[in-house]
């Protein structure tokens, strides 16, 4: 028997989708249908990158009058990207559009923050990898940069939230964005206010903290009345689509690797409780809060971004290869395989990234790969040896050497070589699957919160139901041996 249905807006750097889930109660197993997607993509303005976030928010309403018309819902959720957030005013305007954590003003703003508060002391507190597109050093670039904005600020929420807030004029920040802000105590799980005060941010900013699975409020009515769609809840998903990717793992058992695949790649475990010690320090770890009071141990990674920035610089040039012609590419590649630091400063905005791969192999003494073949098995060969580097990190932290298996998830996935490539690399069988991990995470919180799945204990069962009824799980086993060439890697990483 199908359940009522909810609606995930899933958002990503390049797109969005909206989705409606129900839960069929008979066959214990969430049923997806996509009614809308769209394009996402910054706009420059002046050398400044923002959101478009009027543009989200209308496609936002484009997809509640799709999925109404496709059968309705009884709840709305939202999940995005982290980091980046709105400004909103004490009459609630927004103030700007949001910038994009690519945008180059955050350059040099860990270093500005640390005339405030030590490196080591700001991750005691706050448990996050320090990066400078945290949303910390973003609001320091506000402060130097837009300083209008901090003080004309009356709450600042990261963009699930600012979203949340447009369709229900509701202000509260969900526990697991939050999380990604180096603002947050993952202890207490609320802002830290030593954080706050250090850097010298406006404390008013930062409004109640609220858990996944809470109602956040309901769709406005002016809002309802215009799109002629009735009433429905709008409920706190896990804002982060990493930690709904990570809950809806079907293999994440405590003796599995998770990794969410997607422009970035998360690499990480399930823990009860976070971990913030020197080690984790030293080893750049971050803490993110998950749903049902969990805490996801991950390295951030730079992923796909690297695929899709190429395929994007090669159409500016007039050749026009899909996901799949850069994949068979890689495979027809035969020759030597040079390696490069996927998370190099260089490779972290848009451009030419295959001269950027030579220039870094000609620095590092290495084969510099002429063809796009060869380009591309240099990124896939780079990712895996960087997941292992990261599963390297992630026992030393833990002490744990016996982890089994290797759940890999997100659209990612679709690309088999580098599932492969991850199971070779890291001598760790994968299993593959869910595409859709981030909407069944975002479903999975939904249908919980609202009764539909009404004990969530059998959310591992209902997890590996929706996956086999999709076909979607496939495994991998090690073929090919890569210690030798993981040493080199190492050996690159530390001369880099």
């Amino acid at each position: 028997m199908m359940s009522r249905r909810v609606l995930c807006f899933d958002l990503g750097a390049s797109g969005g989708r909206a989705i409606l889930a129900g839960y069929n109660s008979i066959e214990k197993r969430i049923e997806l249908e996509e009614v809308y997607r769209f394009r996402n993509r910054g706009v420059e303005v002046n050398g400044t990158m923002y959101w478009d976030i009027l543009s989200i928010y209308s496609e936002l309403r484009t997809g509640l009058v799709k999925a109404h018309k496709a059968g309705g819902f009884c709840s709305v959720g939202i999940d995005t990207w982290g980091v980046d957030q709105g400004i909103l005013d004490s009459v609630g305007q927004l103030i700007g559009e949001p910038v994009q954590y690519r945008d180059s003003r955050t350059k040099g703003m860990v270093r500005k923050a640390e005339q405030y508060i030590s490196k080591e002391k700001l991750y005691a507190l706050t448990g996050n990898q320090i990066m400078e597109i945290n949303t910390a050093f973003q609001l320091l670039a506000e402060k130097e940069k837009r300083p209008y904005t901090l003080e004309n600020g009356a709450a600042m929420l990261n963009i699930p939230d600012l979203l949340g807030y447009m369709l229900t004029g509701e202000i509260s920040s969900e526990e697991s964005i939050a999380s990604t802000t180096q603002l947050f105590d993952p202890l207490k799980r609320q802002w830290s206010v030593d954080v706050i005060r250090a850097l010298r941010l406006p404390e008013r900013l930062f409004r109640d903290i609220i858990p996944a699975g809470s109602r956040k409020g309901t769709l406005r009515p002016e809002i309802c009345s215009e799109l002629n769609i009735p009433p429905s809840d709008v409920t706190t998903v896990c804002g982060h689509d990493t930690q709904c990717a990570f809950y809806a793992a079907p293999a994440g058992g405590p003796d599995s690797i998770i990794i969410s695949s997607g422009t970035w790649s998360l690499v990480g475990i399930v823990s009860d409780s976070p971990i913030t010690t020197s080690k984790a320090a030293e080893l750049n770890i971050t803490n993110e809060s998950g749903a049902d009071g969990t805490t996801d141990i991950l390295k951030n990674i730079t992923g796909l971004w690297l695929v899709q920035e190429t395929k994007a610089f090669l159409e500016t040039r007039g050749e026009s290869y899909s996901f799949s012609d850069l994949e068979n590419a890689a495979r027809a590649y035969s020759g030597e395989v040079s390696l490069i630091d996927p998370d190099a400063p260089e490779f972290s905005t848009a451009g030419d990234i295959p001269e950027r791969i030579r220039t870094f192999c000609r620095r590092t003494g290495q084969k510099v790969p002429e063809n796009i073949g060869a380009v591309m098995k240099c990124i896939y060969l780079s990712l895996a040896m960087k997941y292992r580097y990261a599963i390297d990190q992630l026992r030393e932290l833990t002490g744990k050497n016996g982890f089994k298996v290797i759940n890999m998830v997100g659209g990612g996935i679709q690309d088999k070589l580098l599932c492969s490539m991850t199971a070779d690399v890291c001598g760790i069988e994968v299993i593959a699957g869910p595409v859709e991990a981030t909407a069944l995470g975002n479903a999975m919180i939904q249908l919980i919160s609202c009764g539909e799945i009404e004990n969530a204990s059998e959310r591992m069962e209902i997890l590996n139901n929706t996956c086999i009824s999709m076909g979607e799980l496939s495994r991998y086993s090690p073929q090919t041996d890569y210690d030798d060439k993981y040493i080199e890697f190492k050996k690159i990483i530390k001369e880099f």
